[in-house]
């Protein structure tokens, strides 16, 4: 299992990441880091699988589409001001615990998503 997350739940699994606003339109984590979790823990390891799908993180309550960027410092979720602002992120960058939905039901929020633009953006 990935270094960064741990066990939580039956549908999650558990991380402590530093959070901080960034410009961009998605939530990003540091590229290596996103290919590495996809890796450990959304391949199935049956044929050629995609390392770039965004992971699904809850924080507080809000569900994002997380993707890969090489400008993020090692163990830093950089979040959209505008999504940001709603989450309990005080003087950022704030280590906090932040949950990765596992496989199974990141396909079914990714979906929901699809569904629904503007959820979990």
């Amino acid at each position: 299992m990935s270094t960064m997350f741990t066990q939580f739940s039956k549908g999650y699994y558990l991380g402590r990441l530093y959070v901080e606003p960034h410009d961009g339109e998605h939530a990003v984590l540091r590229r290596d880091q996103h290919e590495r979790v996809n890796q450990e823990l959304y391949a199935t390891g049956e044929g050629v699988e995609r390392l770039d799908s965004p992971l699904v993180m809850k924080l507080d309550q809000q569900h994002l589409s997380v993707h890969g960027d090489d400008g993020v410092p090692e163990g830093t979720l950089a979040v959209p001001d505008d999504l940001l602002e709603s989450t309990s992120v005080e003087n950022p960058p704030e280590l906090k615990a932040v949950l990765l939905a596992k496989a199974d039901r990141a396909a079914q929020l990714l979906q929901y998503q699809a569904d629904h633009p503007g959820f979990g953006t």
